[in-house]
């Protein structure tokens, strides 16, 4: 089963100011995040969170249709994106 993305209006209003650039940026990031590339060994970690913001953040994951650590997964990998992205031109 494919995942179905949902966009709020605020999102989408956003999306329409992206250069040309970003927007290639987006779909390779995209592509690379949800291609069906051979899935990676995972690795179980151990982490101290506040236990207020883990509840908030199940929350809000669970709100939006997302288990919280498919969550944090993703935000890793925005993460990693968003630095690559940001060091391209700086070489």
């Amino acid at each position: 089963m494919n995942p179905v993305q949902y966009f709020t209006d605020e999102y989408l209003s956003r999306c329409k100011n992206l250069s040309a650039e970003q927007i290639v940026q987006f779909l390779e990031d995209f592509r690379m995040i949800h291609s069906d590339r051979p899935k990676s060994e995972t690795r179980l970690i151990s982490i101290k969170v506040e236990k207020d913001l883990l509840n908030a953040f199940k929350t809000r994951a669970s709100l939006d249709g997302v288990a919280y650590q498919t969550r944090i997964k993703r935000l890793m990998r925005e993460s990693l994106s968003k630095n690559e992205a940001g060091t391209k031109g700086s070489v």
